[in-house]
Formats: C-alpha cells, structure tokens, sequence
C-alpha cells in the first residue's frame, strides 16, 4: 500500500503550524523553574508536538492511499452433474472424476487458480469427489451466465466445461459471446440406439367448458422401420382414446393429434403414452404430461369508442391476446346506442369518453351505473370536465385543444404488477404521444404506473394511473397514440411486448375481483416438482379483517383416483404455513375448513406436481454442441479418456496476473490512531506535571 498526503492549502503553512508549535511550548516552558532542565525541555517538545498536530489538522489535509491488489489468472471447471452423465456406469464416472482432480491439480501447478462449479447455483463448498451426478435438467447457458455474472471483474481466463452435450433446459450455450475462452471435456456415448421418444406435446393451456380442443404429439423414432405401435391418450390415468401408427423409415417423426371435449371445470392432467416395443433403449420417455386448464366462460370486456381510432385496432390486438378474456368493440357513431347500452360485460374501456360533443353522455350514464371496471383512454376529444366528475382516479385542469406530446417513464415505487425492469427502457425510445397539457392531480388512494415525460425531463403528471381502492376500479391512459408505441417497438425489438404487457396487467389489476373470504389457505405456487416440498399458506381474518392465528385447521388433499389423506395442524404467528412431502405427480384438489369466530368456513382449490426429470428423455449426447461451444470461443474440444490434453494446453497460454487498484482519499482528521496519539501527549503532559508537583 502507498499513502501520501494531498494538501488543500499551500504546503508551506507547516512551517507556520511548527512555528505555532514551538512558540506555544516556548511561552509557556522558558520560566518553570519548578523542573530542571531536562524536564523542562521534554514538557517544552510534548507540549510544541501537540499544538503543532493540532494545527496541522486546522489545514485539513487529505490521505491517499493507493492499494494493489495481485489476483492468479483464475480458471472454472464448470461440471454438468445432471443424470444423464451417469449413463456412462459408476466405474467410468470414478474415473472421470478422477482425471478431473488430476487436471485440477496440474493447472493449479502453473500458478493459476481453480475454482469448481455445477447446475447447482447454492452449492458450498464445491468438490470434485464430493460431486453428485442427479440433476434433473441441464441448462448451460444459465450455468455459464451465472459464472459470468459471479467472476465479473476478476481475472477468469478460462473455463472448462464438462458435460454431456444434452441441454434440455433454456437455449443453447452457443448462442451467446462470453468475455472468457471456454473448453469442452466431452463426456457419454454419441451412438444413436434403438428407441422411440416423445418429443413434444402441443396443446392450448386453457380451453372452455364444452368445447372441443386438440392434444397433438410429435414422436421420433430410430431402428424401427416397418414397425407399428399403438399412442395412447389419457386423462387422469383412465384411457380415453387411441391411435395406432407405423415408423416407415429407420429414422422416422410422426405427429398425432387427438381431439378432445372439455367436460369438466377446473386443471386436467392429460397423459400421452407410446406403447413400448421390443429391444427399445429406454422407455421412460415413452410418456410425457400436459395441464389443461378447463374453465367455464371468459372475462367479457367491452370497449366503446366515440369513433375509428388506431388506438381502439391496438386495444383490440393487444385484449384478443389473452385467452381469458372476450372483446366487443362498439362505436358511438356507426353502431346503435340502444344496442350498446344493453351489452353484457365485466369490464368496460371508454375510448375518448365522455367526448365535447356530447354524444355518449347517456350510454355513459347507462353503462356506469352497473358500477364495472372501467378503463379510460383520453383524447384530443374527450370532455375533460366531465371525465373528472365520474372517475375517481385523477383530476385534470385543461382547456380544449391544447395537448403536450409527452413520452413515458415508468415509476419504480409501483409495485402491484411486476414487469421486467431491463425492457422497461425501451419506453423513453417510443415515439411522443399526445395528453391533455393542464394541472394534473391524483386522488387519495391512486397509484401511478407511468410518468409523463416531456424531451428529457420526468413530470409529475402521470400518464396511466390507476385507483383499486374505491367502489368501481378504474385506470386512466391520459394520451393517445399508442399504436405508435407498438409500431415503434417492433421496428426497433421485432416484438410487441412491453406495451402489450403495461396495458394488458393494468386492465387485469382493475378486472380482478376482491377476495372478501375470512379464511384464505392456498399452495404458495400452482406448480410444484415431485421432489420439492407442497407448501401451503394460511390466512384467517376476523370481522374488520384483521389477521387471526392460533386455528385449527383440516385439510384435505384428493388426488385423481379420488383418494383422500386428511391433515391437521394449527396456524400461530410465528408459522402460518403448513408443509408435506411425499405426493407423485397429477392434479390435487384440496379443501382446507375451521372455526373463525364461532363459524364454519371452507376453501376449496387445486394444485398441479410435475415430473421435471427432463434427463431421462434424451441420453444420447452431444458432442457437435460441446465442439461448436469451444471452437466460437477460442477453447479447446477434448473427449474424457484424453482431458489431460488440456493441462498442456495451459502450458503454452500462460495468463498473466491481474493488479488491481483501488484508491481511498480520507481526511486526515478521520483517522482514528491520530486522537489516541494526541490523547497519549496531552495525558503525558498532564501526568508528568501533576506528579512534579504543577498544574
């Protein structure tokens, strides 16, 4: 480390703090005839020291400290410890491991830093004996980026990558630049077997009560030409249908589809199964899940216009993604009022509403009065007057005609969706839209989602605003324009996403209906994997809707087969949650009661546990990959038997150190040895002249 000082006055004034010094010690030491010479002259240099220090710090002098740091040349060995290495057998993975230690141990010789890594990203203590080869999905372009992020700013050069090739999770590796060279150890069999696989199965997420739907399968075959074999189709176990297909060629894909009738409400556990045939390699990925969520009936949304507008096409693009939902678009001046008025809907969006000429007023009334959410998007004709007067979200002071082009900011303190903060930055590259210039004021309980900007600066005003605390939810778009928005956004993203999305969750937020329950008990997530623990939280509340613990509660778990296992447990402040382990894979429902303040009260809902052991569909490996991910990335490709190739390799690269540093600048009176040094002087002054009899 390398200190020195940084005056901030002329470095000449010490002298004066020294001449301080001296002449302080000298007026008060030259008539003391109570000490001998010898004293008087040590009392006379503590005294001058002290007063000298203490000018010194009046000049408040600055302390650079200059700190390098000399970091090895690191290197990763990022080690795929999915299942589907394990293919290999115990004997050739010992040895495996084996010359992965060795080649550890090698690089580590020449002065370079290993450090070990794996799938699991809370692994401690990382060994490479100790490693354990059952994970059940490999992702290694997630694994690479985590090692990317971790080292960022410290002296990786290399990292060496054994896997395997089979990436069954997330995209592949190759497609991203890293900042490192990256080898591969290649490890398992490339030789293709003898078997029939499903690939994929595609079918919609959520289909409607009655209706009929497809399930197709997408099954590969090898080895089996002129073979048939029967696809079957189930629903919670039970079969329900059946197709019989023929693999014409040794390598052969076939797709099948079934066409099937939704006839009950709530999560159905569809099963696709192909029947083995003789000397397949594996049948464990003969059979492969999809969740169908069965629902009666979609969310109807009207939205009412005063006239065309390419905003009123964008709204409608932007609703008609989302199967949840059902739009009608009506417009004031080419369809009839009376048949808008007696439109059935959950949620209503008023474009340009109430407008200056007063043409919607009385279907306004009409469909405000069924006390709906409602979604309002202003304009250049819209009647701000009396838009203030039948919302409760925000009031704006503006005259007709003048408007501002305004861009958007998103607010970071609103937080009742969540929305992806990296893309939300593409909202100040969007071209300007137009909202009423005036005074803009919230009312007491709204939450603003996107800030009015104008060129560069960020207003106050708010652009869409929302209010959920009052009797008839509502959010506010104050401008229009935001076809050019999505315009925009594909031109520089080929997307249309995060308009889509701000638009989409505002107008859920207000459509989602409040749960008044006194007991609420759910699964903390919809989806859980069959090795992870179920858990379920639970909320009881009394009649002003304050939180209750200390409840007994039963709950009941039903599986597809109807089998019912009953627990019991008892909520307390400390824990209101309730976990349980054990369940295989399929639809649950569960029905959780107890007693809130002397009264029955039941809920009742769902839960999905997956199978996610992806290793098991695919064993044959991937060595192309393993190549092609060395070869763009200045790395070398190897294959197990020949992994201490590489130790050579780092004989002819030889890294150099990195010296980082790092500098502090610190006023020197902040230094905290500096008081007990002027502590120790003034004591020792203080002792010798109370023990020679002065004061």
């Amino acid at each position: 480390m390398k200190s020195e000082f940084i005056f901030q006055s002329s470095p000449w004034f010490v002298l004066l703090c020294l001449l301080a010094g001296g002449i302080y010690a000298f007026v008060l030491y030259q008539n003391k005839k109570i000490f001998n010479p010898l004293q008087n002259w040590l009392l006379a240099i503590a005294r001058g020291v002290l007063v000298s220090l203490l000018a010194f710090l009046l000049l408040n002098p600055l302390l650079r400290s200059i700190k390098s740091v000399i970091e090895k040349p690191i290197v990763v060995l990022a080690i795929d410890n999915s299942k589907s290495i394990t293919i290999v057998g115990s004997e050739k993975l010992n040895q495996l491991k084996s010359k992965l230690q060795k080649l550890k141990e090698s690089i580590e010789a020449k002065g370079v830093s290993v450090e070990i890594q794996n799938l699991d990203e809370n692994a401690e203590n990382r060994s490479i004996n100790d490693l354990k080869f059952d994970k059940k999905k490999t992702d290694l372009s997630k694994l690479l980026t985590n090692i990317k992020s971790s080292y960022e700013g410290r002296n990786l050069t290399d990292v060496v990558v054994v896997s395997d090739g089979i990436v069954n999770e997330g995209v592949s590796p190759t497609y991203a630049k890293y900042s490192f060279n990256i080898h591969s150890i290649a490890v398992g069999d490339t030789t293709q077997r003898k078997d029939v696989k499903l690939k994929a199965i595609y079918a919609n997420r959520i289909a409607y009560l009655g209706n009929k739907f497809p399930i197709q399968a997408e099954i590969s075959s090898f080895g089996f030409q002129g073979k048939n074999t029967t696809v079957l189709l189930k629903l919670a176990g039970n079969i329900i249908d059946k197709q019989v297909i023929s693999f014409d060629k040794q390598e052969d894909l076939k797709q099948v589809t079934f066409y099937v009738t939704a006839q009950e409400k709530g999560m159905q556990r569809f099963t696709i199964e192909v029947v083995p045939l003789n000397a397949e390699f594996s049948t464990l990925n003969n059979s492969k899940d999809t969740y169908i969520d069965v629902v009666d009936g979609k969310e109807k949304v009207l939205l009412v216009a005063l006239s065309p507008h390419p905003d009123v096409k964008a709204l409608k693009s932007i609703i008609e993604q989302n199967d949840l939902y059902e739009l009608t678009v009506k417009i004031i001046q080419s369809d009839d009022v009376n048949q808008i008025g007696n439109q059935p809907f959950d949620v209503l969006i008023l474009h340009q509403l109430p407008d200056i000429y007063g043409l919607g007023t009385n279907l306004m009334s009409k469909l405000l009065a069924q006390g709906k959410p409602t979604f309002f998007v202003l304009g250049n004709q819209t009647n701000i007057t009396a838009f203030n007067g039948i919302q409760q979200a925000i009031s704006i002071a503006s005259q007709v005609g003048r408007a501002d082009k305004v861009t958007a900011k998103f607010n970071n303190n609103f937080n009742l969706f969540n929305l992806d903060a990296e893309k939300l930055g593409i909202l100040e590259r969007l071209p300007p839209i137009l909202a009423p210039f005036g005074d803009y004021k919230p009312n007491s309980g709204s939450e603003t989602i996107l800030y009015q900007r104008v060129g560069s600066l960020t207003t106050p005003k708010p652009l869409l605003i929302t209010n959920t605390s009052v009797a008839r939810k509502c959010a506010v778009l104050t401008g229009e324009g935001i076809w050019l928005w999505r315009l925009e956004e594909f031109s520089l993203t080929d997307k249309q996403e995060i308009v889509d999305e701000i638009i989409m969750k505002s107008l859920q937020l207000i459509s989602v209906k409040d749960d008044k329950r006194k007991l609420r008990v759910y699964p903390i997530t919809p989806e859980f994997s069959v090795d992870e623990k179920i858990v379920f939280e639970n909320e009881a509340y009394n009649d002003i809707y304050e939180r209750i613990y200390n409840q007994e509660m039963k709950l009941e778990l039903i599986d597809e087969k109807g089998k019912v296992r009953v627990y019991n447990y008892t909520t307390t402040k400390d824990n209101s949650r309730f976990e349980l382990t054990g369940l295989v894979e399929g639809v649950y429902r569960y029905k959780a009661s107890t007693q809130v303040l002397g009264k029955s009260e039941l809920v009742e809902g769902q839960f999905i546990v997956r199978n996610t052991d992806l290793e098991s569909l695919n064993t044959t490996a991937d060595f192309n990959l393993l190549r092609t991910l060395a070869l763009e990335n200045n790395g070398q490709f190897t294959t197990a038997n020949s992994a201490d190739k590489l130790s050579s390799f780092f004989d002819t690269i030889k890294a150099p150190d990195k010296v980082t540093s790092t500098e502090e600048m610190n006023e020197f009176i902040n230094l905290k040895w500096l008081f007990f040094v002027l502590l120790t002087l003034v004591s020792i002054e203080w002792g010798v002249r109370k023990y020679l009899g002065s004061y």
